[in-house]
């Protein structure tokens, strides 16, 4: 982390990185492609999704997920990644193919990282779930064999084995919930890096608008017409917190995947009552 010594009100109470684990200036251009911006707007140009807009020109890293190739490989460098809170590694292969993963915490460059049920228990190596020892930390979890990992692959993120049974291990994620995962699914070892993400204080409006996020406007200081809670003389208090739409925003189920409801051993929500 680093501090900004007060020379301005924006720079007062503003937190940053100071990149010493960044080995790299450029991304490797064979793994680089453009990417557009849709300010969050669908195919009929209507918003689906509030606040987005804006924020710097990004160019986007092909990540792979599925770690598929069993051949070792050399961590050539570890990069910083503006489409993501945590930092990358590029691996050159032996056999000479290049490809982007998610830098573990401690991944240095030089080490060699490898996929596959004989790799070792160290980090960035990738394992099926069955080969992996309970308590381990690990991350970029596959929900689906060969699909690639989807779960946990957020700056500091680390899930860990709880158990085994079957053809099925539990998982448990960072919200707390428990989680069966079939057993031939992979994930890697390690903690993601960059853990201090979440400590980090913009300073000033400009930078969170650099990161593409819009302001948002208190429903309380809008107009009844706009708003389910705008309205009335002074501050009023009378209304439950709902979106512009009515609906309850704070404690409301909005999960409706009852397919995979048997999957989850524990929910991350505790039951009221």
């Amino acid at each position: 982390m680093r501090k900004y010594k007060p020379r301005n009100s924006s720079l007062r109470n503003k937190t940053g990185f100071d990149f010493a684990e960044i080995t790299a200036k450029r991304p490797e251009k064979s793994l680089v492609e453009g990417l557009s911006k849709k300010s969050a707007r669908n195919n009929y140009g209507r918003i689906t999704i509030r606040h987005h807009g804006g924020g710097h020109k990004r160019r986007y890293r092909k990540i792979d997920f599925k770690r598929i190739k069993q051949v070792p490989a050399t961590v050539a460098s570890i990069e910083y990644d503006p489409n993501r809170g945590a930092r990358i590694a590029l691996l050159h292969y032996v056999d000479g193919e290049k490809s982007y993963i998610l830098a573990p915490l401690d991944l240095k460059v030089g080490q060699t990282v490898l996929s596959g049920e004989k790799a070792d228990i160290l980090p960035g190596h990738c394992l099926p779930l069955s080969e992996i020892p309970l308590g381990i930390s690990i991350h970029n979890v596959e929900l689906k064999p060969g699909k690639g990992g989807q779960l946990v692959r957020g700056a500091g993120g680390q899930a860990i084995v709880a158990a085994k049974l079957g053809n099925y291990c539990q998982v448990k994620l960072p919200s707390g919930e428990v989680r069966q995962v079939l057993s031939r699914c992979t994930a890697t070892i390690g903690q993601v890096s960059n853990t201090d993400v979440s400590n980090i204080k913009s300073g000033k409006a400009g930078r969170t608008r650099w990161r593409g996020r819009r302001p948002s406007v208190r429903g309380m200081a809008m107009n009844p017409i706009d708003h389910p809670m705008g309205g009335g003389e002074g501050v009023g208090k009378g209304n439950h917190p709902m979106t512009p739409w009515g609906k309850s925003c704070k404690g409301l189920k909005t999960r409706n995947n009852k397919r995979t409801n048997s999957m989850i051993v524990k929910f991350r929500h505790k039951k009221k009552g």
